[in-house]
């Protein structure tokens, strides 16, 4: 049965800790967790009741699915050190290709959580968007029937198209919070809450989700406010960094609109 499943994780840090919690609560056999550290490796296999381990050697080579979910600069690494071949073993990347289990492994594929983690912040994987991928109909099987306890929302693509969304994640997420750090800092600087700008946050967040962001644009720079800008620019002119992105930002903002207003 599904929720049976036996599961080892490679990895402790926040996409290996809410998979373990996740499928932990999916009624799946956390067996071991893996870490090159051992008390982080055993803070997560306290948690989803999991034997904890800092050797390869010491894995059970006898579990359905071996995720490998650590760093990803550190995925090839990691599989040169296995010393077992197991029977379907996947990692949860968005950049990494399917390609660097071909040399070593039979069975294999990729489970890629779209989301942002943290270790502290509960996760409703059932809101969460699965991308798969995998190199044979029997592996493709497992790894879908492994993503059906976590979400309904499961979509099957390749490792170009995974790239792709992930470089998509990360100006929608990674860049876009950062943007947030800087506005944060800003406000700081006058002695203001960043809890100034939630609801303009939320709002322009629901816009997003109801249509496509370049008809939703506002601001100076798709004006092309120049006025506005350096008025902004002259506040920024101690904050060297801030200003800079300000100016690239604006300059991609009207320039996105000038190319799409000429089709």
């Amino acid at each position: 049965m599904a929720q049976n499943l036996s599961i080892v994780i490679l990895g402790s840090g926040n996409v290996a800790t809410q998979l373990a919690l996740a499928l932990k609560r999916r009624n799946c056999s956390i067996l071991s967790i893996y870490s090159k550290t051992l008390a982080n490796a055993q803070t997560l296999a306290a948690k989803v009741k999991a034997a904890a381990t800092n050797s390869l050697t010491q894995l059970p080579q006898n579990a359905d699915v071996y995720i490998v979910a650590v760093k990803d600069d550190a995925i090839e690494e990691l599989l040169s050190k296995l010393v077992f071949v197991p029977g379907l073993i996947i990692h949860t990347s968005g950049s990494v290709s399917s390609s660097v289990f071909a040399k070593k492994f039979a069975s294999y594929g990729v489970l890629y959580p779209l989301q942002t983690f943290t270790k502290t912040r509960s996760i409703d994987f059932k809101k969460v968007p699965i991308l798969l991928e995998a190199n044979s109909p029997k592996a493709f099987k497992l790894i879908k029937q492994l993503a059906s306890l976590l979400s309904k929302n499961i979509t099957v693509i390749n490792s170009e198209q995974r790239k792709a969304v992930h470089i998509a994640a990360v100006f929608a997420c990674n860049f876009t919070n950062h943007m947030f750090t800087v506005a944060e800092q800003l406000l700081q600087q006058q002695e203001l809450p960043f809890s100034l700008l939630h609801p303009l946050i939320q709002e322009t967040a629901a816009k997003a989700q109801k249509g496509s962001p370049q008809f939703l644009q506002t601001g100076p720079a798709i004006r092309n406010d120049k006025k506005v800008m350096n008025q902004h620019l002259s506040f920024l002119k101690n904050e060297k960094g801030f200003k800079k992105i300000y100016t690239l930002v604006s300059k991609s903002i009207l320039d996105f609109t000038n190319r799409n207003e000429g089709k």
